[in-house]
């Protein structure tokens, strides 16, 4: 089936059909940027999963791979689920969670791994490790490092048996005799049910613990999605304990459609992509691309800055290589605009020099954005396609909003406030193709606003 140029994303990553969601074994090999991701080819459903592959010189142009990883063995028979990679001795690993439902209908769950010499055929090496006692079934997503010593860690999210959430830690000298050294945060208290898809990041500065607790109950303007990402500051210790406080859990997205983050290091630039969803069951069966047979996006790829304690994500320059022929419209902002935008593919940059009252930015009469003045907060509206009710999220700035660059496709926006300081990332859907108009009630306000086109870059299928 074909992709209507209403919906279909045009330079993120999507699947050529069917179901995408977690981004996997994100890594830089063989001097390409190599991107897996949870893919179901065969429906717009979660099930079947295998793991999709996309490659690129740039982080902008990509080209699609065959299948890099499908159920074929007893461990991974029902489904190759998250996991990350390394690149080890000229090999890239892959490390993923498989899927086995027994024929008494008892699920269980392995880490395992696949190693690949050429970054496109897989040989797969079975389980690392027996289930870890005193957990459920639901112990999936490993990721894995090297620290300074030459030692291997690997993360796993994982349920307690009581139904809580938490993350195991394993440590190797040699990537293939795994030693479980118990829990990677030590807490007392419960946060979720769930501790999907974790993550470690290492900044001269500080660490980062990455993860996506489910069953968070909401709390006045936070945890409002159904499933939450977010990441706490702290230092990861040789004896393999993140010593770091839940209290200081922070949202990395404050959007509606943000899920399961993976990251990878390339030289001194840590790239994070995400999943674009993470809706509910039924508001995910109602989106309507599903009638042209396929659903969901990856982010696009973001730098993760840490500074002063505060992490910051960052659209990458690269992504200046999408913008065509230079600005298309750079105009001073007073009082009202109306900006027509030349395709459904652009990038608009919001500068502010002085910044004294509300204004509110209205993208293709879908998109609301809405400056509070005395609360510096913004909060972004869009109408929900399953109620057709108008919803919202909201987050208060840390500082004054200076500028705001967001990245606008047919059918999602990646709003970046403060070079990074705060980001909502959302999916919305409009059939009418010729509503682009961008309209900026600015008050007294004063500033710049730059609108630039951008290339139309559809994955391409390797020749």
């Amino acid at each position: 089936m074909n992709k209507s140029d209403a919906y279909h994303l045009k330079y993120h990553i999507t699947p050529p059909y069917g179901l995408l969601n977690d981004p996997n074994g994100l890594a830089f090999f063989k001097h390409q940027y190599h991107v897996f991701y949870q893919w179901n080819p065969k429906g717009t459903e979660h099930r079947n999963k295998c793991w999709g592959h996309v490659v690129s010189s740039d982080l902008v142009h990509w080209q699609r791979k065959s299948v890099a990883l499908e159920p074929s063995e007893w461990y991974d028979k029902d489904g190759i689920y998250s996991g990350g990679a390394i690149v080890h001795q000229e090999k890239l690993y892959l490390f993923y969670t498989g899927n086995v439902i027994r024929d008494d209908g008892v699920k269980e769950s392995y880490q395992c791994a696949a190693i690949s010499e050429d970054g496109e055929h897989f040989q797969k090496m079975g389980p690392l490790f027996e289930h870890p006692k005193g957990y459920t079934r639901h112990v999936r997503d490993p990721k894995v490092w090297r620290d300074r010593n030459g030692s291997w860690w690997l993360i796993v999210g994982a349920q307690r048996e009581d139904l809580t959430g938490d993350t195991l830690i394993y440590k190797s000298t040699d990537l293939s005799v795994w030693e479980c050294q118990g829990s990677f945060l030590e807490h007392d208290r419960e946060f979720g049910y769930m501790w999907e898809c974790p993550d470690l990041l290492h900044f001269a500065e500080n660490d980062i613990f990455v993860f996506s607790p489910q069953g968070l109950p909401e709390a006045g303007e936070y945890y409002r999605n159904p499933n939450q990402s977010g990441y706490m500051v702290g230092k990861f210790m040789n004896t393999g304990k993140f010593i770091g406080n839940l209290a200081h859990f922070k949202e990395l997205d404050r959007g509606f459609d943000f899920y399961a983050p993976q990251s990878f290091k390339v030289n001194d630039r840590t790239i994070m992509f995400g999943w674009m969803s993470g809706m509910n069951e039924e508001a995910e069966r109602a989106v309507p691309t599903i009638q042209e047979g396929w659903i969901h996006a990856l982010t696009l790829p973001r730098e993760i800055v840490l500074s002063n304690g505060v992490l910051y994500q960052k659209p990458l320059p690269e992504l200046q290589l999408l913008r065509l022929e230079g600005v298309h419209s750079q105009k001073d902002i007073h009082k009202n605009g109306v900006w027509l935008l030349p395709s459904l593919q652009v990038e608009c940059i919001v500068h502010l020099s002085k910044l004294t009252e509300n204004f509110k930015m209205i993208i293709r009469n879908a998109v609301e954005i809405n400056y509070d003045s005395a609360e510096n907060s913004i909060t972004v509206w869009r109408t929900n396609w399953l109620t057709n009710q108008r919803e919202y999220r909201k987050a208060t700035l840390a500082n004054q909003l200076a500028d705001m660059q967001i990245f606008i496709e047919s059918s999602s926006l990646e709003i970046f406030l403060n070079e990074g300081e705060e980001v909502f990332t959302l999916r919305y859907f409009l059939e009418d193709t010729e509503q682009r108009t961008v309209v900026l009630e600015a008050g007294d306000n004063e500033g710049k606003i730059e609108i630039y086109q951008l290339q139309e870059c559809d994955v391409i299928i390797n020749p």
